[in-house]
């Protein structure tokens, strides 16, 4: 093999080169000062890099691509200011919106906030398919009201997703019954880990096929939906969760839906064993990377005269 042996691939995400002018940009960004329990995950960004290099042998054994056909870079991580949680996510809108397609390894899930306000500045509101033990819609955590547990309540509030068209699967944490009923009363439709244990895999990607319908859909995965034998190394892990396989398959059956960006977050590699929670999220992002490859080749072969 001409290619550098896994251990020697660059340490971007899937040793991508830098290039701020591809259609697809990752970026990592190292927040997490809003985080109600264990901190940690500024390091997930660099530590999903390192995990991604298993990813670079060969084609998707599924969908047969390769994302490495897009156009796409790793451009680093975005600039935040040290302790201020308002003025990092300006900052984070600021570059995000400098972006076309952004796949944004977090940091904290409260990174998603800016990530959906400057996409729908220039998109309009996307629906929403988020994958968390979370439903993280309360107005405030402990006094903070940009805490990590409070992004989607925002989003909702501001405009920025489609709540009728938002779909949160693995749900599973405590929380308290009137912001469960509020985040109902909005329209999002919570599927929880229990749920995606006794339906399968298609059931469930077809029930968010139905809930996002045709419109554009920003794809959200907090690692913490996973259960905390297939990903330790997060800040608030809840037992009971998704294992690794079952995400990976409802994603799977994800093709076709038009996809405007996607985060994976809450990767806190302190708290980890093996790298197994670092390659779950890296792997999280190749798929949705892999789902992108599939539609572009699917676009193509339509173009193609006769």
């Amino acid at each position: 093999m001409s290619e550098p042996p896994t251990f020697a691939v660059p340490p971007s995400f899937l040793g991508l080169p830098s290039d701020p002018n591809a259609a697809i940009c990752v970026a990592g960004i190292p927040l997490d000062i809003g985080v109600t329990n264990r901190s940690g995950a500024r390091f997930g960004p660099s530590a999903i890099r390192q995990a991604s290099r298993m990813l670079v042998d060969g084609d998707h054994p599924f969908h047969w691509v390769d994302p490495r056909q897009l156009s796409l870079a790793d451009i680093g991580d975005f600039a935040i200011a040290l302790g201020d949680i308002p003025k990092s996510l300006a900052l984070i809108e600021e570059q995000a919106s400098r972006v076309d397609h952004l796949v944004a390894l977090g940091g904290e899930h409260g990174i998603t906030l800016p990530l959906l306000r400057a996409l729908a500045k220039k998109r309009g509101p996307p629906a929403l398919v988020h994958f968390d033990a979370h439903v993280d819609t309360w107005p405030e955590n402990f006094g903070q009201i940009y805490a990590h547990g409070s992004v989607f309540y925002h989003a909702i509030e501001e405009d920025l997703i489609d709540p009728r068209r938002t779909v949160q699967i693995g749900i599973r944490s405590p929380v308290a019954r009137n912001i469960y009923d509020w985040t109902l009363a909005r329209g999002v439709t919570i599927i929880t880990a229990q749920d995606v244990h006794e339906a399968g895999p298609a059931d469930i990607a077809q029930r968010i096929r139905a809930g996002v319908g045709d419109a554009p859909v920003y794809l959200s995965f907090d690692i913490d939906a996973l259960d905390p034998a297939f990903a330790p190394g997060t800040g608030t892990p809840e037992i009971g969760g998704l294992s690794s396989w079952q995400a990976q398959a409802i994603i799977r059956r994800l093709t076709g839906l038009n996809f405007v960006g996607m985060d994976v977050v809450e990767v806190a590699p302190a708290y980890d064993v093996a790298e197994i929670t670092a390659l779950a999220g890296a792997t999280i992002a190749w798929e949705y990377l892999c789902l992108l490859a599939r539609t572009q080749n699917a676009t193509a072969k339509v173009k193609e005269p006769g």
